[in-house]
């Protein structure tokens, strides 16, 4: 009887010690399997998620708000352009946003300034041949420009409202031959279409004839065109993401904002300005030269086609 309990004692202490062995064990595979949680929640936080823009730049070359030696403002064309993160002049000026992707254009009042105008830029400006210049586009060929863009920062003025920058412009050229024919010394024509963010608004500017009757060599000067009243979309888009299209045809220019508010241009002024050369413009033309001001423009998509 007494060797019955001994081997009944001994058999429970055994099983007591199993016990105990895998309940440690259970704690211990409890306590990696914590750990290699934390080790992985801590490998998800530092792999940030990379987003690049949408923009081929393949027909674009950027203006940048910082003069060369000769005191001009530094130009990026294609095939440098598309290292342009890597470019040390470019980088405080256009750079990617690779939280966000989007590539994001500041701008500020500097010295250097474009011919024909007191402001500074960092904006994008179309080339349909990458280099050339001299290879443009008219409205009877027509044209379609689209972004998606948001207003990152942009400064105040003494009254305590924003400072407006233009994002996207259509600007007429002179061919080499018009110009020889007016006795201009470049090739500068008015731009037909400026698009500003203006106090969380999009407004619109454009050309008007000052004489209907004015000839198509009159008409190529400066001067025979006037500023337009200018028009508001009613929607404000302040500094939340939008997108904007502008479509051209012969005769006729149509912008649109967010896909549902549309403004059209198609009069008289629209289709006498088919004696012009055009290319698009996009970015950040800053609008004012008071000391410390400056905004900064994100473009997450831009498509050009013609």
């Amino acid at each position: 009887m007494k060797k019955l309990k001994i081997t009944l004692l001994n058999f429970l202490l055994v099983l007591l010690v199993l016990n105990n062995n895998l309940v440690s064990a259970q704690s211990d595979q409890d306590k990696t399997s914590d750990t290699e949680k934390t080790e992985k929640k801590k490998k998800k936080k530092k792999k940030k998620k990379v987003r690049l823009p949408e923009i081929d730049l393949s027909h674009w070359k950027v203006t940048l708000p910082v003069a060369n030696d000769k005191g001009k403002p530094i130009e990026i064309e294609p095939p440098e352009i598309f290292d342009f993160p890597n470019i040390e002049v470019a980088k405080p000026y256009m750079y990617i946003d690779s939280t966000l992707g989007a590539i994001v254009f500041h701008a500020m009042p500097t010295e250097s300034k474009t011919r024909n105008t007191k402001y500074t830029r960092s904006e994008l400006r179309e080339q349909m041949e990458p280099g050339n210049n001299n290879v443009n586009w008219t409205f009877a060929q027509g044209g379609k420009l689209k972004g998606k863009i948001q207003m990152e920062q942009a400064t105040k003025d003494s009254d305590g409202k924003y400072h407006r920058t233009i994002i996207m412009q259509i600007h007429g050229r002179l061919t080499n031959e018009q110009r020889d024919l007016i006795g201009e010394d470049d090739n500068n024509a008015p731009p037909i279409l400026k698009i500003y963010w203006d106090k969380g608004k999009i407004r619109i500017k454009t050309k008007v004839l000052k004489n209907l009757n004015a000839s198509d060599t009159e008409i190529l000067h400066e001067d025979a065109w006037d500023n337009d009243e200018g028009f508001n979309f009613e929607q404000e888009v302040g500094f939340r993401k939008f997108t904007l299209e502008v479509q051209v045809s012969d005769g006729k220019m149509v912008i649109i904002l967010n896909g549902n508010e549309y403004k059209v241009y198609d009069s008289i002024h629209m289709k006498r300005w088919g004696v012009f050369e055009n290319y698009f413009k996009a970015g950040n033309y800053f609008q004012t030269r008071d000391k410390g001001a400056f905004s900064k423009v994100r473009f997450y998509e831009l498509e050009v086609s013609h």
